[in-house]
């Protein structure tokens, strides 16, 4: 069976690379119009021109995740170029954390909070009246594994994600009766520029990243694409308040 779509605007954030990008990609050649947006100018632009190289429509719009204002404008942009907004994935944020709770800093815990929580939070906030005006849609948020059970040494990330469950469990419930529906995708680890900076000084913690999955590899970006674009389309009309585990078999050990 194919996924169906029935509507025709589909917004990304954080899509300027890695999984935000490949959702961005496949929501076009499903012959959605996208709406790429991202703090980062020349990867944002790079992801729309490669979506128009393949004969889709796109706009980029540079936007702060974290500021009201352009969260605000953003949404308007969407509203102005295509008219609606049918689908959303909330995907912008960010991982700095590399040391033990009591080892972190009150900058690090509010950038990650800011980016991973406040920009879902506000994202919906003005998304939701949109497909409320329009009578239904889908938005699919990026959460984690960490977001399901302990991350040793990323106690701020693992927290912000699990914010990020609780914020899409709850928005789910207020608007299931509205028809709009509203899930997360929980990837694991996932072969993107992060991953390869991350690991590039420390081969070996690399190495360990794949075989930590009983699937013996690492995920790829296409693969949480596909999900994302699952939990958007009208095959999945009964899904909604779920945290989508996309992680090779982690989270079952």
């Amino acid at each position: 069976m194919s996924m169906t779509f029935s509507g025709q605007v589909a917004l990304v954030t954080g899509a300027a690379a890695g999984i935000g990008r490949a959702t961005a990609l496949a929501f076009a050649a499903q012959g959605l119009k996208v709406v790429v947006a991202d703090l980062d100018a020349a990867g944002g632009e790079g992801t729309a021109a490669l979506i128009r190289e393949a004969g889709g429509e796109a706009l980029f719009v540079r936007c702060d995740v974290t500021r009201d204002a352009e969260v605000r404008s953003l949404m308007a942009s969407v509203i102005d170029a295509y008219g609606r907004l049918d689908y959303a994935f909330n995907n912008a944020g960010i991982e700095i954390e590399k040391g033990r709770l009591s080892e972190g800093s009150e900058a690090e815990f509010d950038a990650i909070m800011g980016v991973n929580v406040k920009g879902v939070w506000l994202c919906m906030k003005y998304q939701l009246p949109l497909m409320l005006a329009q009578g239904g849609g889908a938005i699919v948020n990026t959460a984690s594994v960490a977001g399901l059970g302990a991350a040793p040494k990323m106690s701020i990330y693992s927290a912000s994600k699990h914010a990020v469950i609780g914020l899409t469990k709850s928005a789910a419930i207020e608007y299931a009766k509205k028809k709009i529906r509203v899930n997360a995708v929980c990837p694991a680890v996932i072969d993107t520029d992060m991953f390869r900076r991350a690991y590039e000084s420390d081969p070996k913690k690399g190495e360990f990243a794949a075989t930590m999955h009983p699937v013996g590899r690492i995920g790829k970006v296409e693969e949480i694409a596909t999900a994302v674009l699952y939990l958007c389309c009208d095959n999945a009309a009964f899904t909604t308040g779920q945290a989508l585990a996309v992680d090779g078999g982690l989270t079952a050990m």
